[in-house]
């Protein structure tokens, strides 16, 4: 069977995720295209902090893993866009989404050939699901290691 070209989906799926930064009321924009390691920025404008959001969407309802080689970002956020499947034999369904620290991916088993990982290898996945908090949570977290306020200068303590 052919490959299925899925450009449009793919990019469908960071326009996704980033709607839903913005719904979790989380600042958030879309890079240019084919920016390595990530594609989306997550912001908290009052603290002059950011992080680096890698998107990675599988077509095909029932998906479980997705290719990764560059772990240049801070988060890497799985869309399983469950669109159904080639042969037409699989459900159209809601997308999934996983809200991983780039470390979590980093550390998983990857294949030799394509260096995918598979999530079925990530006993507790479900704590990761939708889990967009943790993204404001390190953007807090940043905001209070460093001290610092918008113009970079110590904050007042």
């Amino acid at each position: 069977m052919k490959r299925l070209n899925t450009r449009l989906e793919s990019e469908g799926a960071e326009f996704l995720v980033l709607g839903q930064l913005l719904l979790h009321k989380i600042a958030a924009y879309k890079t240019y295209t084919n920016m390595p390691g990530y594609d989306l920025i997550a912001t908290d404008p009052e603290h002059n902090t950011s992080a680096r959001i890698q998107v990675k969407s599988r077509w095909r309802t029932g998906a479980s893993g997705f290719p990764i080689s560059n772990f240049d970002c801070e988060f890497v956020v799985a869309a399983f866009l469950n669109r159904g499947s080639k042969d037409g034999k699989k459900q159209v369904l809601s997308p999934d989404y996983y809200v991983f620290p780039v470390g979590v991916i980093r550390d998983l088993p990857r294949d030799k050939q394509w260096s995918k990982v598979d999530l079925k290898h990530l006993t507790d996945r479900e704590i990761f699901r939708e889990n967009w908090s943790q993204i404001a949570d390190y953007l807090a977290a940043l905001t209070a290691v460093s001290g610092k306020n918008t113009q970079g200068e110590q904050s007042a303590s």
